[in-house]
């Protein structure tokens, strides 16, 4: 193994919360281990105009990787709890070589149903919300010319908020998607796929409107459209619809 898979491995545990690491030493069969310190995370230099410290992952895209492999990969899959209940499961749509990606929570009803993300009232919302803004700003795309997905492929019961342990679990195979397409630029979709994405707490409503970095990969930050559909969220539809006006100039302009 190479230092710099030794130091890739290091990192991952380091974003998974552990402090040490533990091996036997060489020169000793017995079970006493020996502690050593992690390497102190590098920061990478980001750009002034982005907010957040880049978060850089170790490698977990298999070579020649790509949708169809990723798909084929996920199979009937019963990696969670979250297989128990549903009927599809809803990988992603649109165009594959896109220069934006959206990804959203999870599926709803509709979207168990059809296998498609976001075709639900949210994701009418949103097919209006990308068309309208491109039509008014001059920008020659709609909807199929983006990638939608969700950060988990399968409907949580009664459309909760998905599990921590099934954001990671279901993250590998968004993580994939987005190396494979390697977009200009990516739309978190509400808190859960901000939180899957940058790895923090904050709260949606400090970090939408700013942008971030995930691998390298502009993100932009927003409400996702269940929550706009509410009557008394005014504000944060004329600031959802400033968001993506700025994310479609970024990226097609």
């Amino acid at each position: 193994m190479t230092k710099e898979e030794i130091r890739s491995y290091l990192e991952l545990y380091r974003d998974l919360g552990f402090s040490t690491v533990y091996k036997r030493p060489a020169a000793q069969q017995s079970a006493v281990a020996v502690s050593e310190p992690l390497p102190d995370p590098v920061v990478p230099e980001v750009r002034s105009n982005i907010t957040r410290p880049e978060t850089i992952l170790p490698s977990i895209v298999p070579a020649d990787d790509s949708l169809e492999k990723i798909r084929a990969d996920i199979g009937d899959c019963k990696r969670c709890r979250l297989c128990e209940a549903r009927h599809t499961i809803v990988f992603g749509c649109g165009d594959e070589n896109s220069r934006l990606v959206f990804v959203g929570e999870g599926p709803g009803a509709d979207e168990d149903a059809q296998g498609i993300p976001f075709v639900g009232r949210a994701g009418q919302l949103l097919t209006q919300m990308i068309d309208n803004t491109a039509s008014k700003e001059g920008i020659p795309i709609r909807r199929q010319d983006v990638y939608i997905c969700n950060v988990v492929k399968c409907r949580p019961p009664e459309n909760r908020t998905p599990l921590p342990d099934e954001m990671q679990t279901c993250g590998q195979f968004l993580f994939r998607q987005l190396t494979v397409i390697q977009p200009k630029a990516i739309c978190a979709l509400g808190a859960t796929a901000m939180k899957a994405l940058l790895n923090t707490k904050e709260g949606i409503t400090k970090s939408r409107g700013q942008w971030h970095k995930w691998n390298g990969i502009p993100v932009m930050i927003t409400y996702h459209p269940s929550y706009l559909l509410r009557a008394y969220n005014q504000a944060a539809k004329r600031e959802a619809w400033a968001d993506l006006k700025a994310l479609l100039h970024f990226v097609y302009d």
